[in-house]
């Protein structure tokens, strides 16, 4: 992957909990998610995704931090000691939720997906069953 989760700092601490990303090439962050989920005491994901985060589209380059903060905010970017380039954005999730040692973070490359829009019936016309 071209993008690495490195750690998480300030688990359970609402406004402070973030997890750390480095981009190993240069890449869009937007071909990533990064998820909630809880471990097995073996280290396995049990599975069970408890919330996402589909990261903004935005060029990063090789050696640049990406810093994904739980709470609101307002994203930003600026030059780093280590003359890389550290990208602040926000989940904007009303909780910290890395609160318990069972807890972990996912990250998924997703190079490609597909949607399909969910139309809603317009008012008056009958439910198909």
């Amino acid at each position: 992957m071209r993008i690495e989760i490195r750690s998480v700092h300030h688990r359970g601490k609402h406004g402070k909990e973030y997890v750390s990303l480095k981009a190993n090439a240069d890449c869009d962050a937007g071909a990533y998610i990064l998820a909630d989920s809880t471990c097995r005491s073996d280290g396995e994901i049990t599975g069970s995704l408890r919330r996402t985060f589909w990261l903004p589209s935005k060029r990063i380059a090789r050696g640049d931090y990406i810093h994904v903060y739980t709470s609101a905010g307002a994203n930003a970017s600026f030059t780093n000691r280590s003359r890389t380039t550290t990208h602040i954005v926000y989940w904007g999730l009303p909780d910290a939720i890395w609160k318990d040692d069972s807890s972990c973070a996912v990250l998924f490359d997703i190079g490609a997906w597909q949607y399909c829009p969910v139309q809603m019936p317009s008012l008056g016309a009958p439910l198909l069953t």
